[in-house]
């Protein structure tokens, strides 16, 4: 068996779960994360995940065999056809697929084109444009600015007065390019559950449904954030809603992306509505999520090394996916006052030991002279895996209680929903 020398880029929690996962895999030679966090330390290189010339000289220097993207920026500025033309293999989808998630205006017509079920929506560049519509159908209703937002780019306004103050907040600059265009959507009412895929172009795996808490309070209340928490399976999700899933709003996505000539090749990721009239599409994804990466990689039976290859190949067809039974929790720890404005430096201490069905995964965290320490806004994501959702929702909380980090900021009621 030829052996394997792997670049991830990226330097979040996602990160950390994918080099977790593919370090397990007996195809592996040598791994490498640039530039990674304190838990990559062992694998990291002083590289940033945008400055794309120096990555792809680092992957033709070290003779890099698979080059896997975490974040979305490296992959909307054109990091994939870069190493493409360099002769590098890379999965993750090209500039030009990656406008899924990179316009949101895109992914519209993308979804319109191929009659995916999806809310209602009107596109604007002109606020008082924006706001006149807005006062005609009124509230609630949901304001997307069209570009990379670092998942912040989204407000459900409940009221009209939110509604017209969210046009300024997405428009005013704040959100630079991002907000220039500006999507006005029907509100739509179910359960959120995120779904995602590997792709090869033609074909579709899914992986296991997620649900994430997006609010930074308990009880989805306070800001959006990126993120605060996920668990899977969610218990509203079954096979026959999955296969209406991939048959109505997957398959007809790669089919319409092959037909403009940019098929999607990386993880497609579904942001879902489960409706009362079926699941509808709120927003495309192009890569792993986080923190939905940590569950599923504590999830996946399979080697992911030899199911992103097989991506790259054009050769997914003939992979199978295998799953844990058991259901994984994911829990945030952030720094006091995220998703605003929050401290970094702040000294954390881990328990020497930890149950081997928890796994904390490293997200915004860094060393000073020896010490772990804060280095963002969401810090750590303590993933664990039990029998039911109560013994894994346990043992994570069970850890938490146990870290030695001031003022640290999490949900207490990641997973509650599937409890209930």
């Amino acid at each position: 068996m030829k052996k394997h020398r792997v670049l991830i880029i990226g330097s979040g929690g996602r990160e950390h779960a994918l080099a977790w996962k593919l370090a397990q895999s007996p195809e592996l030679e040598r791994l490498y994360v640039a530039p990674g966090n304190a838990g990559t330390e062992y694998w990291n290189v002083p590289i940033s995940a945008q400055d794309i010339g120096a990555l792809v000289e680092f992957a033709v220097n070290e003779k890099i065999d698979l080059t896997v993207v975490g974040p979305e920026d490296p992959l909307s500025i054109g990091v994939v056809d870069a190493f493409q033309e360099a002769g590098l293999r890379i999965f993750g989808p090209s500039k030009a697929a990656a406008q899924l998630e990179g316009s949101k205006s895109f992914a519209k017509m993308i979804m319109q084109s191929a009659n995916i079920p999806t809310a209602q929506c009107q596109v604007f560049e002109d606020p008082i444009q924006a706001k006149q519509y807005i006062e005609t159908i009124g509230a609630p209703c949901v304001l997307k600015a069209d570009g990379l937002a670092a998942g912040k780019g989204v407000i459900v306004a409940m009221d009209l007065i939110t509604a017209l103050q969210a046009v300024d907040e997405i428009m005013d600059g704040s959100f630079g390019s991002a907000g220039k265009k500006l999507l006005v959507e029907e509100f739509l009412e179910g359960q959120e559950v995120s779904l995602l895929c590997f792709s090869d172009g033609v074909t579709a795996l899914p992986m296991v449904p997620v649900q994430d808490h997006k609010r930074a309070l308990d009880n989805d209340l306070g800001l959006n954030t990126g993120g605060m928490g996920t668990y899977s399976p969610p218990p509203i999700w079954t096979t026959e809603l999955e296969a209406t899933v991939m048959h109505d709003l997957v398959l007809p996505s790669l089919k319409i992306m092959q037909e403009q000539g940019t098929p999607f090749v990386g993880v497609l990721f579904l942001g879902l509505m489960l409706t009362k009239q079926g699941p509808k599409l709120l927003e495309y994804n192009v890569r792993f999520g986080d923190p939905e990466t940590q569950v599923v990689m504590k999830r996946l039976k399979s080697d992911l090394l030899p199911i992103l290859w097989s991506c790259t190949e054009t050769n997914l067809s003939k992979v199978q996916l295998n799953w844990k039974e058991e259901v994984a929790v994911c829990v945030v720890m952030a720094a006091e006052g995220y998703p605003i404005t929050y401290t970094k430096g702040i000294p954390i201490r881990l328990p020497e030991e930890s149950d081997p069905d928890v796994v904390v995964f490293h997200a915004g965290t860094g060393i000073n002279e020896g010490q772990l320490v804060s280095n963002g806004g969401r810090v750590l994501g303590i993933t664990s895996e039990g029998k039911t959702l109560q013994e894994a929702r346990e043992k994570a909380y069970s850890l938490i209680n146990k870290i030695d980090f001031p003022k640290a900021h999490f949900r207490r009621d990641i997973g509650v929903k599937g409890l209930n």
